[in-house]
Formats: C-alpha cells, structure tokens, sequence
C-alpha cells in the first residue's frame, strides 16, 4: 500500500468532543491492529499528512511520537515513520478450538446449575437518541460535575498524594474517603459509625453481593420486597435461599405478619425500589421492633436517600439498630455511580472485617486513586454543591412530570404519592399490557420500563409501568408524555375502542347540551382527585370565575375562568394545566360529569355537588 494513499482511512470528526490528536491515534491504531496498514509500511510525514486531513502538522506530529512511545510505530533515522514490526496473533491461533455456539463447552456443562439468569432490565443501548427516554438510573451528561471532578483528580495526582495513595496499604481503604463517609454522608442519616465499621465497595451492588454472600447460606429464609429489585431476586436465589415476598404499598413494605421464621429481610425503606415510595417513620420502628423479636437480620438498601425534596426524609433503619442487627448498604450519589462505581457498607466491626476478606478474594479493593479522588470531592464541598443542585434539578423534574400526567390523564392511570426521588411508579387500567405499550411508545421515541420484570409472578401486573426523569431535560418531559398519552390511546383504539374507559359503557351516561352544562355546571363543586392521589376542589362562579385548591392541606391553589362555547364547557387557569385553554363536550352519569377528548373518549371525571341552579348566560 502506498504510504500516499491513506489518509483516507483516518477520517476525523471535528464536531466530536474527542480532540483531533486522539482521533487520530485512535484511528491509527485500529488500521494497524485490524491489518490494514502492515508492518514495514511507511507513513507519510507529518507535514503531509496533516496538510492531507486539513489539521495542523503538530496535530500529526504528536500523534506520531505517542505511537513510536507505545511500540505501534517505529521512527528511522533519516527515513521518517513506520508501521512497527510488531508480534501479532495469530488468527488461526485466536479462533482455533471455537465450537458451534448451540453446543455447551466442557467448563460450562460442569457448571450450568451454577448460571444466574440476568436480572437486568433491558433498554436500546443507543438510549441517547431517543428524545423522550423515560429510563430511571440514565443519566444525561449535564448532570456529572465534570469542572469539580477534574479538580479533585488534579489534587489527587499532586506528588505528595500520589505517594499517599500509591503506597501498598493491603486491603484498608482510603482514609480521607471513609473520614469524609463517616462525616459528611452517614451523619446525615443519623448514623454514628467508626472507620472499621465501613468498607468501601465498587458500587452498591458489590456491597449487596458481599452481605447476601455472608448473610445468607442454603436454606436461609429471605424476605425481599414484591415488587423489587430483579438483581436482589438473583442474590437470594444464588445462595440457594427459601424466598418469601411481601408486597408493597403506597407506604412501603407490608409486614403485617410479622417476620416469624426470616432469617434475614431486604428493605429499601427510603425510596422503595422500584415504586419509589417512603416508609414513614412509625412503620420503621415497627420494622425494627418486629425483627428483634423474630431474631431477622436486615439489609437496608438507603436507596436515593439524599433526594427527599418534597418532604423531610426519615433517619436511616440503621441509625435507631441499638444490637447490630441491620446492614447499611448505600452508594454516592447515582450521577456520580455510573462512571466511577463507589458504594458502602456499614455494619459491626466483626462483620466488616469478613466482608473485607471476601472483597479481598473477588475484586479487591476499589481503585486507591478513585477513593483518594472522591474523598478530596467529598473535602472541598463539591459533593454538597452537586446535590443541592440536583435537588433543585431533580424536583422541578419530577413536578413536571406529575403535572404533565395529570394534564393529559392517558387513560384511568395513577401514582403512589413520593416525596422526592427520580421517578413514578405508574399502574394503568387493569386492561393495559405494558410491553405491548413500551414497544408501540418507542416507536414514538418514548422509552418507559413496563413492571413485570419488578414482580416475583408477572402475571397480574402487565399493567404497571416506571417513568424517570434522570436521562432526559424538564423541557422534553412534557411533548414526552403527550407521545405516550397519545400512543396508550391508539393502542386502546385497537382493543376495542374505549377498552380502557375508566367508567366502562353506560346507557344512562348522557352527553350535555348547552342548556344541560349551564343547568348543571352553573355555581357547582367539583369533586377530582389527581392522578397522584390528592384531593382537589374546583368551584365554578355564576360570574364565569372558577378557583382551585389542591392537596390534603389545599395548599395548592390557582385561579381562572370558566365558560361555555355551544355544547362545549371551556376553561383556563392561571398556572394549572400550563395556562393553557381546554375545550370539552360532557357527560354526565348520576353525580359524576367525564370530560371527553376530541375524539369521545373519556379523559378524566369528577363528581359534581351543586351549590347553586341557575342558568345565568355567561359569555366566554
């Protein structure tokens, strides 16, 4: 191949964030170890080949000298680069003693029993094109504090760090990480805990790992959460344990029955994992109470503890464990998780030390300058100002797509009522078969995780579905939710029209006239309830106004106007439902009036209790 002629395969991408240099030795690289450019070969010279790609002939040039650095090129005296003669595999060597895929090796038909199905959830792995992907645990890159981070990493790769660190400290963590966990992370849990009470993990599923691996033998009796986490479902089943479900409520776990004859109880008692909900403080001390008389020892997953925006969140389980008796398992916060994996355990010294020992004979400990660089994030504050700034990012996330579900009401659908977090755990009419809805809405560019996967027994709950907010920005929530609205109808439409009707097909329902919405509608209450469960009060004014008050304590109010367009009933508040103007025909079915949508179906309901009759003309 003539040196001349290949700048073509080293086409770079002056839009990418990767700089043009590293493009470039990538590139390289590749023709290299893929055959393309064979040893021996000669490279065009700096000055031509950047003046062939249109970069500078410094770009080149650097590029070049990383590579005669890492053995790929070889720099002759007076003769300029080339492809360096290097020792390759062997393809026949790589491939030789391949077997056809249907048939299991000799290693795996000695351990088949031993293969832990996946408990993943599945999502396209170019989840990033979608607009609307409402994926829980995505996050999209504006989140990471890339300036802050880079910082702490700069520290940490000063000399006297590097000597810190770098220095064979067995398996004992980093000390200024697990002095700034004990201050600044487990203190606002309320727990107390010494520096051999902690060990740091890589990530939270590890520390999940290490305490069912020391907590669980053949035969033990779990208790896991219905629904719950699939990869919790798989760490039980590993050991070989007896599972038993509970199920959960809009108030967490259900353990009316006690926890007589579990061994050990998995629990996410401060954002249930999946629905997101909280477990009040009264059922947590009851929780406790109950296990120290049963003798079960408890894992408490502390799930997304550090968003509980919309409420105070209750301490920690393991802050009120006066005899040892519960497992703190957490991770640093989800947007820093992905990328570098750090989690915690945090239990009696005896135990931490066992978990140690295990950590030790798998993974080890996780990377010293990783610990050593997220405790100098931890030191200067970084990690105070990042959360602060989710919270306020996260909150006006999840309002927005609370408001967004109860603006376009897609069928009869409600949420369990949270107090923070990053998403809603979303049940439809019992009709609704979710997967056939993720694949109807992803043809939409909406990405939602159908429920069944969450459950012990999926059949009963192909009507459950979870939205989240962490992959996508406030502004696409909103166009996101009217796709999936408008899909759940299609795909109602398709079973049989109002399939999905929330109050079924009813002769005596009758749709109002004119004269029928002044009658009735003229100076009447309007009993609703919002899709998230809240009680709302609307009062129409015979003069046209019309005000609303929402919530337990009607904390949440607004104004507006009310009026009538033919055998319309129009409205427009303030700030609810965007401001924005709704025009509706009516039905009304003993005390209950339906608002139904262009095309006659049924959207929403309220009861009326008239407070007024009369039919005083009022002018839009």
């Amino acid at each position: 191949m003539a040196s001349q002629s290949i700048a073509h395969l080293f086409r770079l991408d002056r839009e990418a964030k990767t700089s043009l240099q590293a493009q470039l030795r990538t590139r390289i690289v590749e023709t290299i170890d893929s055959g393309v450019l064979p040893p021996g070969l000669k490279l065009p010279s700096s000055r031509k080949l950047g003046a062939q790609l249109g970069v500078a002939r410094n770009t080149v040039s650097l590029a070049y000298q990383e590579l005669i650095a890492s053995g790929h090129l070889a720099s002759r005296e007076r003769s300029g680069v080339y492809v360096a003669e290097r020792r390759r595999l062997s393809p026949a060597t790589a491939v030789a003693g391949t077997r056809p895929r249907e048939e299991s090796s000799a290693v795996m038909r000695r351990a088949p029993q031993r293969v832990i199905p996946s408990g993943r959830l599945r999502y396209p792995p170019d989840w990033r094109r979608f607009p609307f992907p409402f994926i829980e645990g995505l996050y999209d890159r504006t989140l990471f504090p890339i300036a802050e981070w880079r910082e702490a990493s700069r520290m940490a790769l000063a000399v006297k760090e590097v000597e810190s660190w770098s220095t064979d400290t067995g398996e004992a963590d980093d000390e200024l990480l697990v002095d700034q966990l004990r201050q600044k992370i487990l203190t606002r849990r309320g727990i107390a805990a010494s520096a051999d009470e902690i060990l740091v993990t890589v990530g939270e599923q590890q520390a999940l790992h290490l305490a069912f691996e020391l907590l669980c033998e053949t035969g033990s009796t779990v208790g896991l959460e219905d629904p719950g986490e699939p990869d919790v479902r798989a760490l039980a089943h590993k050991r070989h344990a007896d599972v038993r479900f509970f199920p959960v409520g809009d108030a967490g776990v259900e353990f009316e029955d006690g926890l007589e004859g579990v061994d050990l109880f998995y629990v996410s008692p401060s954002r249930q994992r999946p629905t997101g909900v909280t477990m009040p403080q009264a059922m947590r001390e009851t929780l406790l109470a109950q296990a120290r008389e049963a003798d079960t020892l408890i894992i408490e997953d502390d799930f997304e503890c550090e968003l509980s925006f919309l409420a105070d969140a209750p301490p920690a389980l393991k802050s009120a464990d006066g005899d040892g008796r519960v497992v703190y398992v957490a991770s640093l916060s989800k947007v820093l998780s992905p990328g570098l994996r750090l989690g915690f355990l945090v239990g009696p010294a005896d135990f931490i030390r066992a978990a140690r020992r295990l950590r030790d004979l798998t993974t080890r400990k996780p990377s010293p300058i990783t610990q050593r660089t997220a405790g100098i994030f931890l030191s200067l504050g970084h990690y105070d100002s990042m959360l602060r700034r989710l919270f306020d990012i996260y909150e006006r996330r999840l309002i927005a797509l609370r408001d967004a579900l109860n603006h376009y009401r897609p069928l009869s659908i409600a949420i369990p009522p949270v107090t923070g977090g990053t998403s809603y755990w979303v049940r439809g009419p019992a009709e609704l078969d979710a997967d056939a809805l993720r694949s109807a809405v992803q043809n939409a560019g909406v990405l939602i995780e159908p429920a069944t996967p969450f459950f012990a027994e999926a059949q009963g709950h192909s009507n459950m579905f979870r939205l989240g907010v962490t992959s996508l920005d406030e502004a696409h929530i909103r166009p996101g939710i009217e796709a999936l609205s408008r899909e759940m109808r299609k795909l109602a439409d398709r079973k049989d029209g109002n399939a999905f009707d929330p109050a079924g097909d009813d002769a005596e329902a009758k749709l109002l006239s004119e004269q029928d919405l002044r009658r009735h509608l003229t100076g009447a209450r309007l009993d609703y309830q919002t899709v998230y469960g809240e009680p709302c009060t609307i009062e129409l004014c015979e003069d046209g106004r019309m005000t609303g008050r929402a919530g337990y304590a009607q904390e949440d109010r607004d104004e507006g106007r009310w009026w009538i367009e033919g055998d319309h009933w129009c409205r427009r508040w303030t700030a609810w439902a965007y401001g924005e103007t709704g025009r509706y025909r009516v039905e009304k079915e003993g005390s209950q009036i339906f608002w139904l949508d262009p095309d006659g179906r049924r959207i929403d309901r309220a009861s009326i209790a008239p407070t007024a009759n009369t039919e005083t003309e009022l002018a839009p």
